[in-house]
């Protein structure tokens, strides 16, 4: 998601398979909030009204919990060429319970994870999909997908093995038909937690979402405001063309940002909008360096502890508590103030009732500040634990926190990895 540029040569070995990585990375992150992901790039990629369609579909079928991922083939890159090994990442990297479907270039492949559907269903009703509306297209086999696992959920067409020949049919055998009953009675109830969990997990998430897009929306305001406190100035006649036209570019600037904003759904959404804010905050201070006379100032990323502060002027050492020193961007005034040995002057932004910096507020954040910070501006500042000793920079914060509290146990048992290939049935279109 973040393009570090740091040299030719290492754009020259950027490989296929680190970037099917970050193609299943990026559609399991997205499913963690959105159960259809569609790649822009996929082969057999479906419209936004489709997908909508199928949100819409998974929930008024009570197909859920089910998760659709519809990707280009080099997602297949980093897994050798293998669909099935594709899905099972994305599920893994998803961590919850239930059904998973994935159409990988030519390939649409299923199965389950930890879900109440019997071994090999999944499978078994991705292929009748396929087989049903292949010669519609992708859409319509997904469509059908939903349906029929929605109709296997409710138990039409199912079959529990118990009948005459068991005994249980006609009630001859009273221990075996309640040991049933109990035991589906406990299915129910763990399946009911189970979904109440993964309910309570998206609305943390879609919650921790409204807050980073609250504050999206304020810095895009705030560029606003900027912009129309300079407009009189800039159309003065003896204000300086260059002046003028870094001015213009600044207001294209906000009003692509104010256009993502307004698209955004997800974090990854945000992303645009600060690289648009970082783009049109130094257009402005070019603009002002121009009127008064000033040299316009070197493109440099924005104040790491506030980006707001506008462009850096210098790097500084600092480290966050209990992390490792980095070396970071920093406005005059935040040099200022490390170098007499005080606390920056750092962004903060609510997270479960108090305020944190806001590189620590969680994952949610991650997206937006990537867009302040990416593009080999600061390389490695966003990746990995270069400052957090937590976890990562943006994966230590408490809504982190939140939303990895109570997972489900053993991922994976009961659900159709491996196994004699349970996972994976459908096909090729």
């Amino acid at each position: 998601m973040r393009i570090f540029l740091i040299g030719i040569a290492a754009l020259l070995l950027a490989a296929s398979p680190a970037q099917a990585q970050d193609a299943l990375d990026h559609a399991a992150e997205t499913l963690k909030l959105d159960p259809v992901y569609v790649a822009p790039d996929a082969e057999r990629g479906i419209s936004d009204s489709e997908a909508d369609d199928l949100r819409a579909q998974i929930s008024d079928d009570e197909a859920g919990p089910l998760y659709i991922a519809v990707l280009p083939e080099s997602a297949d890159d980093e897994t050798g060429d293998d669909p099935v090994a594709g899905l099972r990442k994305i599920a893994e990297t998803v961590d919850a319970p239930g059904v998973y479907a994935a159409v990988i270039g030519n390939s649409f492949r299923a199965g389950s994870v930890g879900d109440d559907l019997p071994r090999g269903r999944t499978g078994e009703l991705a292929r009748q999909a396929l087989t049903a509306k292949q010669s519609e297209g992708t859409a319509a086999v997904l469509s059908e997908f939903v349906r029929l696992v929605g109709k296997a959920r409710g138990g039409e067409g199912s079959s529990t093995g118990v009948g005459p020949a068991g005994g249980a049919g006609d009630g001859s055998d009273d221990g075996g038909g309640r040991g049933w009953l109990l035991f589906a009675g406990l299915a129910a109830v763990l399946g009911v937690f189970g979904l109440s969990r993964r309910r309570r997990r998206r609305r943390e998430q879609a919650a921790a979402f409204e807050r980073v897009r609250t504050v999206a929306r304020d810095d895009v305001i705030a560029l606003g405001e900027e912009i129309r406190a300079l407009d009189l100035d800039v159309e003065l006649p003896e204000t300086d063309a260059q002046a003028k036209q870094h001015y213009g570019v600044a207001v294209e600037c906000y009003q692509q940002a104010e256009q993502a904003l307004e698209r955004a759904r997800l974090p990854e959404d945000l992303e645009p909008v600060s690289e648009q804010l970082e783009a049109g905050r130094w257009e402005m201070e070019a603009a002002r360096a121009r009127m008064e006379g000033r040299d316009v100032p070197d493109r440099r990323p924005p104040c790491f502890f506030d980006p707001r502060h506008g462009p850096s002027v210098t790097d500084v050492e600092w480290a966050p508590p209990g992390g490792q020193p980095r070396s970071v961007p920093a406005c005059a005034a935040d040099a200022v103030r490390i170098g007499d040995g005080r606390e920056p002057d750092t962004r903060h932004v609510p997270v479960n009732g108090r305020e944190v910096p806001y590189w620590a507020a969680g994952p949610a954040y991650g997206p937006f500040a990537g867009g302040f910070f990416g593009g080999g501006l600061v390389p490695g500042l966003l990746v990995g634990s270069m400052l957090a000793g937590d976890g990562g920079l943006f994966g230590g914060g408490e809504e982190a926190a939140a939303a990895d509290a109570g997972d489900f146990g053993d991922f994976g048992g009961g659900g159709d990895f491996g196994g004699g290939g349970d996972f994976g049935g459908g096909g090729d279109f």
